[in-house]
């Protein structure tokens, strides 16, 4: 697996993970997460996905074809209660299911824990939908976050979790710039 930093011109490729992530999930009885309509098809989700594109993106490929995305930032979403410290927050985590038992996901949290311990940061928070069978919850427990807060969003209840790094620990072993 290869890693890059992605921009702006990664925007129809996220939308289309999106597309594929929305049957997807719908196809599993989890559509209350994303809805059934395809992001691409709405103006405001287009835009909000150009916005996760234009900082702090990285995008995983697999032999020339896009397995991941992983949004980065040290500025925690809005609904996210507030940390007394520098912290890196996972704004998006998105990964194809052509690569599914790749760990394609597992490798770009690595990753953004990397960029914590580079930074000098010792804290990665991330949040996911608390709803449906639990399987997004338990996943981020498997990848080594403890559940915090549960935040309501809209309608929505999400979770977050938080990392607490110590000085050394896994690395991505991706290779890129």
């Amino acid at each position: 697996m290869r890693l890059r930093r992605g921009g702006t011109d990664d925007t129809d490729e996220l939308l289309r993970l999106f597309d594929e992530a929305v049957v997807w999930l719908t196809e599993r009885g989890s559509a209350d997460q994303w809805g059934t309509r395809p992001w691409s098809e709405i103006p405001e989700r287009v835009e909000r996905v150009r916005g996760l594109a234009s900082d702090g993106l990285w995008i995983a490929e697999i032999n020339g074809a896009t397995a991941g995305a992983l949004v980065i930032s040290e500025t925690a979403l809005d609904y996210a209660p507030p940390v007394d410290e520098r912290e890196v927050y996972v704004r998006l985590l998105l990964t194809d299911r052509r690569f599914a038992g790749r760990d394609v996901g597992g490798q770009l949290l690595d990753h953004a824990r990397s960029q914590a311990r580079e930074r000098g940061i010792s804290l990665v928070r991330v949040d996911c939908w608390s709803g449906g069978d639990g399987s997004l919850i338990r996943y981020y427990e498997r990848q080594g976050f403890t559940p915090t807060v549960r935040a309501p969003v809209g309608d929505k209840e999400v979770q977050v979790f938080e990392d607490r790094l110590g000085p050394h620990g896994p690395t991505a072993g991706l290779n890129g710039p």
